[in-house]
């Protein structure tokens, strides 16, 4: 196995030099430049300087290389979610200022069409609402009150204040009856006829619409404003309504038709890419850095995170191997607290697991007491500390003032298990375990990676990192 070689070789005259090889593939100095920048920012706590960068980078590559030589890069899920993330980058790109411009002008003038000649009322209403089954003398007690409110206003009453008072329209009364702009075919049409029929200023008689009687104050009249007035509005319009991703899909249609279907979607996606890899290096290397982040999170998670999480064998032992490391600064209390409803069931609960081991406790109370439809028995297990819990508190940790709160139906609250002063099983500090054998298998599953493939990094072009024009 070749192992890694420190060149002294000087900088080639190129724009972008090879500043490693890593499994045999040439790593250009802007790569390395554009991973260095982006995890070494001014907000990170472990800033590392480019030389203490450059082996991390290197395990980094590596792992990748390992990845792909496992084919994880061709497994359907990869390729999924690779490509959904792909997309999110690139899509976007295939729709200009000038395609939202023309979507934008497509809207503005559907709305002109929708709002027609009579242009737009803003106006306002008091409305007393009256069911459609209404009796005849409901019918003419609404009459008789809208004629009310209407004599009122016709004898100098302000609209606003009316409308606040004893309009039945709740959204508009908070506004004095104020509706806003709107156009024909907004409203029903009785409504629409009598608003339409008068000028700012003018209040018709009552009439009647399906939802009761109203009176209607006209406010303003326009026609609908330039488009540049409203340009900017409705750019955020489409935009909220997500727009680019149907203009780019109608564009991809398109550009598919007219190679007579010979490119696919994505076939014309993947030039897509290319094209922008070629020209872009910042996406050039975001999409590479996806990619490479997908298998690395794969090949991790298989050759050391789930298999150091999964594997209790392996735990049980880096933890005899290791039990010294792994301390409290004060006890806990291994067991759990339990409430009952009769004084016999708590020697029947210390009974029933005291043989068992502490894992298998949950699943032996469960099928012993509350294998039917009768719970007899309320308990939390656990590893505790001074303040998890208050029976434990005050049962094992004495502590004198602790407030223990009744459980209703379980009068008889007890405790069962034992104090430790430091963890006697893997069990006890699994996290922390679980955590340090990921660590250990990292370090050797590198030590192999580095053994396995070969890589030299030029120290000339290392020295150039961040300082060429």
């Amino acid at each position: 196995m070749l192992i890694a070689v420190a060149l002294s070789q000087p900088v080639q005259a190129q724009s972008d030099p090879v500043i490693m090889t890593v499994a045999g593939v040439d790593v250009p100095r802007s790569e390395f430049e554009y991973s260095y920048n982006k995890n070494n920012t001014d907000g990170v706590i472990d800033k590392k300087t480019v030389e203490e960068y450059v082996d991390l980078f290197i395990n980094y590559k590596l792992k990748v290389q390992a990845a792909l030589d496992a084919r994880l890069d061709t497994t359907a899920s990869f390729r999924q979610e690779f490509m959904q993330y792909r997309d999110q980058q690139v899509l976007p790109t295939f729709v200009t200022d000038a395609d939202m411009l023309e979507e934008a002008h497509k809207v503005y003038d559907q709305t002109l069409a929708n709002i027609g000649p009579d242009g737009l009322v803003n106006a306002a209403h008091i409305l007393l609402t009256l069911s459609q089954k209404a009796t005849e003398e409901q019918q003419k007690e609404a009459k008789r009150r809208i004629d009310s409110v209407y004599t009122a206003l016709k004898s100098g009453a302000d609209f606003e204040a009316l409308a606040k008072q004893v309009s039945q329209d709740p959204g508009s009364a908070r506004r004095g009856g104020l509706l806003g702009w709107f156009s024909r075919h907004q409203m029903v049409k009785e409504f629409e006829d009598q608003a339409f029929a008068l000028q700012p200023g003018q209040m018709s008689a009552p009439f009647q619409s399906p939802f009761g009687w109203h009176i209607v104050l006209v406010k303003e009249r326009k026609q609908l404003e330039p488009f540049d007035f409203h340009r900017e509005s409705i750019l955020k319009f489409l935009e909220q309504r997500g727009a680019r991703n149907a203009i780019t899909e109608r564009k991809l249609q398109a550009m598919v038709k007219a190679t007579d279907s010979l490119k696919t979607r994505e076939m014309l996606i993947n030039e897509r890419v290319d094209s922008l890899s070629k020209a872009d290096a910042e996406m050039r290397y975001l999409i590479k850095e996806y990619h490479d982040g997908l298998l690395l999170y794969e090949i991790s998670n298989r050759t050391i995170w789930d298999k150091a999480a999964k594997d209790e064998e392996s735990l049980a032992y880096y933890f005899k191997k290791h039990k010294k490391q792994y301390k409290w600064d004060e006890p806990r209390f291994k067991g759990m607290a339990y409430h009952v409803k009769q004084q016999s069931d708590v020697k029947a609960v210390a009974d029933c697991v005291k043989k068992l081991k502490f894992e298998d406790w949950n699943e032996a109370l469960r099928s012993t007491f509350n294998g039917d439809s009768i719970i007899r028995i309320r308990v939390e297990k656990g590893l505790f500390k001074k303040g998890d819990n208050p029976l434990i508190d005050r049962e094992c940790f004495k502590v004198s003032d602790a407030k223990v709160d009744s459980v209703k139906g379980y009068p008889i609250d007890a405790v069962y298990g034992k104090m430790l002063k430091k963890p006697e099983d893997y069990t006890d500090v699994r996290g922390l375990v679980t955590a340090d054998l990921q660590d250990e298998l990292e370090r050797f599953w590198v030590a192999d990676l580095r053994k396995k493939y070969s890589f030299t990094v030029n120290e000339e072009v290392l020295k150039t990192v961040n300082k060429h024009e």
